[in-house]
């Protein structure tokens, strides 16, 4: 029963958190952020936060840094917006598994283009 409301938590703190950033942040070192998980633990007093950034790894670790410095702000936001007894404390996370599967699928074009001309 608990595993499903820590599930049910972090779905919302998923959409609000995509919600906050792209409408409340006007950080201008925040680029185009995509808000793909988020895992709550079981007393929901941590929620890891899997960010897929667009660009450079300095704009990714930029993105992180301006992130951390707003989470005070984004998590009284989610206080607001989603009733808990206590908010979780934010930690973000980079989640490379898009750009993965964009070089997997690269790499099985090349293969398969390379396959043709024979």
């Amino acid at each position: 029963m608990a595993k499903i409301r820590v599930g049910r938590v972090g779905e919302q703190i998923k959409k609000e958190m995509s919600q906050i950033i792209q409408n409340e942040l006007k950080d201008p070192r925040i680029g185009f952020i995509t808000v793909t998980g988020v895992d709550v633990t079981n007393d929901l007093s941590q929620a890891r936060v899997y960010l897929s950034v667009l660009g450079s790894d300095e704009q990714k670790e930029e993105t992180l840094k301006a992130l951390g410095r707003a989470s005070g702000f984004i998590r009284s936001e989610l206080g607001k917006r989603i009733r808990l007894r206590l908010t979780p404390e934010l930690l973000f996370k980079l989640d490379s598994s898009i750009e993965y599967g964009s070089r997997i699928e690269a790499l099985l074009n090349e293969i398969n283009s390379g396959s043709d001309s024979r």
